[in-house]
């Protein structure tokens, strides 16, 4: 796990609701506070769509919706004049992602083994943090999948051009 402080917020805001950037990343939960707080539970309702819809398939893929449905409404729930007091969003890597990850390192875990990899996102007093985690259903010894999600995410962030610092 890293800890990282993202130093310059308004220009991630505006590539995190702005741009595809975190589109592919599944929303596990995540909450806006602004005048009142919105609760952000990622997990899809598909008796919501019916069977023609586009997304009702994409839907039944994973425990947890895209970013890229939620991210108009978060981008609505936040923009204005104030900023939110704050927000949390908690991210996790798509299955076909974690095991694209797990068989480009070699590691010991199979994807049956990897709960989850996660990146959250945590705003409050006027700081910006993000946190890596990775979650095993099993116990190992074998941290190379946790050090390579770390990297993979500091490299994801300078690729975008996002600037952090680490904290200790």
């Amino acid at each position: 796990m890293v800890a990282l402080s993202i130093l310059n917020i308004k220009e991630f805001m505006n590539i995190l609701l702005r741009s595809e950037t975190f589109d592919s990343f599944l929303l596990s939960e995540g909450s806006i506070t602004t005048y009142m707080t919105f609760l952000l539970e990622g997990r899809p309702n598909t008796d919501f769509f019916s069977p023609e819809d586009e997304p009702y398939h994409q839907l039944l893929q994973e425990a947890y919706v895209p970013f890229s449905f939620v991210r108009p409404t978060c981008f609505d729930l936040i923009k204005g004049k104030r900023t939110p007091t704050s927000f949390k969003f908690v991210f996790q890597l798509s299955s076909e992602n974690q095991a694209r990850t797990l068989s480009s390192i070699g590691g010991s875990l199979s994807p049956e083994d990897i709960q989850g990899m996660y990146l959250n996102l945590n705003y409050q007093n006027q700081q910006l943090t993000c946190t890596t985690g990775v979650s095993c259903r099993v116990f190992s010894m074998d941290k190379s999948l946790e050090h390579a999600w770390d990297e993979m995410v500091k490299r994801f962030l300078k690729n975008h051009k996002i600037p952090f610092e680490s904290l200790v």
